[in-house]
């Protein structure tokens, strides 16, 4: 029988990630904050800016949960479908100038497959200050990536929409496989890996945390984490993180 204290350690690779992920934001400044992952229609969707109408808010996006009395009456509660209302809780409490990042467990009502899971993991990044822009995020995202993959990777923008930023934007990174030439299986043979999403927060939501948009301006953006997992060792189906198989740990 192994003596305990020769038994390796292995460390599920989600973990591993979001160890890097937290020191290397924590270098560039950033500190850590989280929030309910049961949250309310309001700072999951409403303070963001999200349209009463818009198709995230429907049952096939969404695990809602039986109503419940709260102080303003009765609320609609989910099970968040991304880590964006922590933000809006920091916002609601501190005066800027900061800058956060909060990882999280997130919801969707959605079929699993490969790339596909009811239950995964997003890290959402806000920066808010005097002179941000999106050179700012640019900047920011360029160290970031270059530390995660471990090389120099380019990144680059791509007009996106997203409720709650103007402008927004799709980040795409360079292949960190075959160095953004197109000639292997990561990126399809296209050079680049659509990897989030991001933008300038939007002035409604500024306002409704009581911060002044022409005062302040931030940027916000949003990856997940499993998908960063996937890219950085390989690995081709997400489901494997969560079927408890030790094969796959103890790789880690």
């Amino acid at each position: 029988m192994n003596n305990p204290s020769e038994t390796p350690i292995h460390v599920h690779p989600i973990t591993r990630v979001v160890n890097d992920i937290n020191r290397i934001f924590f270098d560039m400044g950033f500190t850590l904050t989280d929030g309910p992952e049961v949250e309310t229609e309001y700072y999951n969707f409403d303070a963001l800016n999200v349209p009463k109408d818009h198709p995230a808010r429907d049952m096939q996006d969404t695990f809602w949960l039986k109503g419940g009395k709260h102080d303003a009456g009765v609320k609609n509660f989910l099970m968040r479908t991304h880590t964006s209302p922590v933000q809006i809780r920091f916002m609601e409490k501190h005066q800027p100038p900061f800058r956060i990042i909060c990882p999280g467990r997130v919801f969707r009502n959605e079929a699993t497959d490969a790339r596909h899971e009811a239950l995964f993991h997003q890290v959402e990044g806000l920066y808010v200050g005097k002179d941000v822009s999106l050179a700012s995020l640019k900047s920011v995202l360029n160290k970031f990536f270059d530390a995660f993959f471990e090389k120099d990777v380019d990144i680059r923008f791509r007009p996106s929409y997203f409720p709650f930023v103007e402008p927004g934007v799709e980040i795409d990174v360079s292949c960190f496989k075959c160095n953004g030439e197109g000639n292997c299986a990561v990126c399809g043979g296209g050079g680049w890996l659509e990897v989030m999403g991001a933008g300038m927060v939007h002035p409604k939501v500024l306002n409704g945390v009581g911060i002044n948009p022409n005062e302040w301006r931030g940027f916000a953006f949003g990856v997940g984490i499993d998908r960063l997992a996937m890219l950085k060792y390989g690995i081709d189906d997400i489901r494997l993180f969560y079927s408890g198989d030790l094969r796959l740990v103890n790789q880690f």
